[in-house]
């Protein structure tokens, strides 16, 4: 099993801190601290998660995350994207760049190791083979075992995250699923009610799935609860 994780981040108490927790729990750990060093040793090692600090010196966290899923060798590795700003537009533009999750500086290192193990696990449970292998909505085909998505016979180029949403709502089309369930279920862990993670996913797969994302024809918005596939 890979346990190689890659911490980019310029501030050096930080890094060694982290670095010395994570090697406790049996991780390999790398450091880069620049956004292009980090950039490289990503495709050169092939971490099995990546902690990604935004504000990086050469290269900033945004730019790095946008390459690594741009790049068809690391892009569906999981990135934990960490920062010293509060800001709710930061947060968006990382999930909506593909980040898994979010932390913000300063947090504990507590918490830090149970959103790596959560996130890993997430990852990891995908190879399961689902017993249905393929969903048909018409012009919308889900294929489970091989985690793509086709709309008129024309692959849809999804995030693992976004592929989980779309599955997860596949499977119990028809019912409403609550924001904090769909946390629960494809974060792995409860969010804190930072429900906005959700809505930010949706968002973006509605981007990719519907003709027209502002009229949605599948994924259909209960206000005030969550959402469902018509």
């Amino acid at each position: 099993m890979n346990k190689k994780i890659l911490i980019v981040d310029d501030e050096e108490n930080i890094v060694e801190l982290i670095k010395f927790n994570l090697e406790l729990k049996g991780y390999e750990v790398y450091s880069a601290y620049d956004g292009m060093e980090g950039l490289k040793m990503a495709k050169d090692i092939k971490p099995s998660l990546i902690l990604l600090d935004l504000m990086l010196p050469i290269l900033d966290g945004t730019k790095v995350c946008e390459k690594i899923r741009e790049d068809e060798e690391i892009k569906e590795t999981p990135i934990i994207m960490l920062t010293a700003k509060n800001m709710e537009k930061d947060k968006i533009i990382g999930l909506e760049l593909g980040a898994d999750d979010y932390m913000t500086k300063p947090f504990s290192v507590k918490e830090l190791m149970a959103r790596i193990k959560a996130v890993s696990r997430r990852y990891s449970s995908s190879d399961k083979m689902p017993e249905i292998k393929i969903i048909d909505e018409g012009d919308l085909k889900i294929d489970l075992e091989n985690y793509e998505a086709f709309k008129l016979d024309e692959k849809i180029d999804l995030t693992l995250k976004e592929f989980e949403l779309l599955k997860l709502l596949a499977l119990n089309k028809g019912k409403v699923l609550s924001r904090n369930y769909l946390l629960d279920k494809i974060w792995g862990y409860e969010y804190f009610g930072e429900t906005r993670t959700v809505d930010v996913h949706i968002r973006h797969l509605r981007k990719k799935i519907e003709d027209n994302d502002k009229m949605p024809k599948y994924i259909e918005t209960i206000r005030g609860v969550g959402y469902k596939l018509r």
